[in-house]
């Protein structure tokens, strides 16, 4: 064997290992203010903190009202919010437009790092 193709036996696995870490690297949801599942006063602010720094013009949330005291058919109501990324480049913050009132919501969020994929899920709070 040559010793070209030594090289090329050990040099392109772990290349390839290199490679592979870092196409797989979506950005997650780390933590989220309110906390998921959570009941608590009327936040002025929500925010998403994640573990990759977020390309905002490809990243967004959506705050929707899924239940309200005394109607038990509430449907799903879109809350007008602005969504913005904070300084450290990993929070997303979705300011609702007007104080929420008393009843459940969920913020639909997508996240796009600098991979270019897109990942997506939601939290869960309640507004006492």
């Amino acid at each position: 064997m040559t010793r070209s193709h030594l090289i090329a036996k050990f040099v392109a696995p772990i290349a390839l290992g290199l490679f592979a870490t870092a196409a797989f690297a979506h950005p997650s949801l780390v933590s989220s203010t309110p906390a998921d599942k959570s009941q608590v006063t009327a936040p002025a602010t929500i925010e998403l903190k994640f573990s990759e720094t977020l390309v905002p013009q490809f990243s967004a949330a959506n705050l929707v009202m899924t239940g309200m005291p005394g109607m038990a058919n509430h449907g799903a109501m879109k809350i007008n919010a602005n969504v913005s990324g904070a300084t450290d480049g990993k929070t997303m913050v979705i300011t609702p437009a007007q104080t929420l009132q008393a009843g459940s919501y969920r913020v639909e969020w997508r996240a796009v790092s600098s991979d270019t994929h897109a990942i997506t899920g939601n939290i869960t709070f309640q507004v006492k």
